[in-house]
């Protein structure tokens, strides 16, 4: 059975204590991706269709004006959701009549941070300086295949690398609208 979206973050925190991290002092990356590729695999209800871009994920880095700038390495599951409890601002769910209409963006987010070091200096001048972009394969071998392709890539980003093999020192995880 699977979960539904609103409950993901609850999800996320169980993976991520199943694989012995506190979401809120994460200290250690390789097992922080260990427990994003096992949370990103299941499936989740009360969201699009997969040809609508219903479920995807994005792994980011850089340094935000939200987060004081400090350097920071992000792994996000992305829903696009259609539900009654879904409401914007204003608590209106929309006019899916209106030709316009698009359903909600709703991101679980674990946020890593680290001290400044030399190692990633200039993390935002290199290629593809904020993120890996969104990935919307579907769940099993073809989002497992992505996920490796996401990890080899990193690999070849020294920055990345020192940031992957280095010791957070914050964390910070959510459930929040994206769009």
């Amino acid at each position: 059975m699977a979960a539904h979206w609103k409950n993901s973050h609850e999800l996320f925190v169980l993976v991520l204590r199943r694989h012995g991290l506190d979401p809120d002092a994460i200290d250690d990356v390789a097992r922080a991706w260990s427990a994003f590729q096992e949370f990103v695999q299941v499936p989740v209800d009360g969201i699009e269709p997969a040809e609508d871009d219903g479920d995807g994920f994005i792994v980011q880095w850089g340094r935000w004006s939200w987060n004081d700038d400090r350097p920071a390495l992000v792994f996000t599951r992305q829903f696009a959701v259609h539900d009654e409890g879904a409401q914007d601002d204003e608590g209106d769910e929309g006019d899916e009549g209106d030709e316009f209409w698009q359903p909600q963006r709703w991101s679980v987010e674990l946020e890593l941070f680290f001290a400044d070091s030399p190692a990633w200096a200039d993390l935002d001048d290199m290629a593809w300086a904020d993120s890996m972009g969104f990935d919307f394969d579907p769940i099993g071998h073809e989002r497992a295949a992505a996920l490796a392709r996401i990890a080899a890539f990193v690999a070849t980003l020294p920055q990345v690398s020192a940031m992957w093999r280095a010791i957070p020192v914050g964390s910070a995880l959510g459930l929040e609208r994206a769009d």
